[in-house]
């Protein structure tokens, strides 16, 4: 089960958290808002008051031994820079910032932060799916609990058909259609990717490897398809 750290709890912290929770992930809910904490604690694995500047107190917490950390603290970018570089300083493997500008990204990504989002042109349920399925290529919310994605072809859907899959008995999901010979437009990681071919799947139509699949289904059984490559 993946774990994350989810610190400030605002709007997009909030939703953040509790959507990940959704999903199936083990989730810490960190802020100094002691309403927001109460608010979320029945929502996630855990909900703790601290000051995320503390190093102490996040090692006190395991912080340090989750799979990601995301900062999302709002006004205070002091605090935030603070808590990325404190975040890799105690070993957190993969730190995702919140920043309100292009010009603060830039600044949180030169003092740690692997990734940075925008909150206001980004929705929490769909950073939810990108930390769930790094591979994730495309989304499309379809409504609270419900989406369209397209990703990668697991290694062990390869070979396979949808009949033999057993993917809406097993998965929740159903698959829509194959983006085939597909090509990456740019090298960079989360560039746009182009279909050669889209194929309509029959039962019996194998899947190969280089396949992008488009499923649609509910966003718990999403996060939960395998993510091997």
């Amino acid at each position: 089960m993946p774990r994350f750290a989810v610190i400030g709890l605002g709007r997009f912290g909030g939703r953040l958290a509790r959507s990940l929770a959704a999903a199936g992930a083990e989730v810490l809910a960190i802020d100094k808002n002691r309403q927001l904490i109460e608010d979320i604690q029945d929502d996630v694995t855990l909900a703790v008051r601290l000051d995320s500047t503390d190093e102490n107190a996040l090692l006190a917490q395991g912080v340090d031994k989750v799979d990601v950390a995301v900062v999302s603290i709002g006004e205070d970018f002091e605090s935030a820079v603070l808590t990325t570089v404190l975040l890799k300083a105690i070993g957190v493997r993969k730190v995702v910032t919140r920043a309100q500008t292009e010009v603060r990204g830039q600044i949180l990504r030169r003092v740690g932060a692997d990734e940075i989002v925008y909150p206001e042109g980004e929705s929490a349920v769909r950073w939810a799916h990108r930390l769930m399925l790094p591979r994730l290529e495309k989304y499309i919310e379809l409504g609270e609990d419900y989406s369209l994605i397209q990703i990668p072809v697991p290694r062990s859907f390869v070979g396979g058909t949808p009949a033999s899959l057993h993917l809406r008995q097993r998965y929740g999901v159903t698959l829509v259609a194959i983006c085939r010979d597909a090509q990456t437009q740019a090298k960079e990681p989360g560039a746009a990717v182009k279909c050669g071919e889209f194929t309509i799947p029959m039962p019996d139509t194998v899947m190969q490897e280089g396949d992008q699949v488009i499923l649609i289904g509910g966003n718990e059984a999403l996060s939960n398809l395998p993510t091997e490559h």
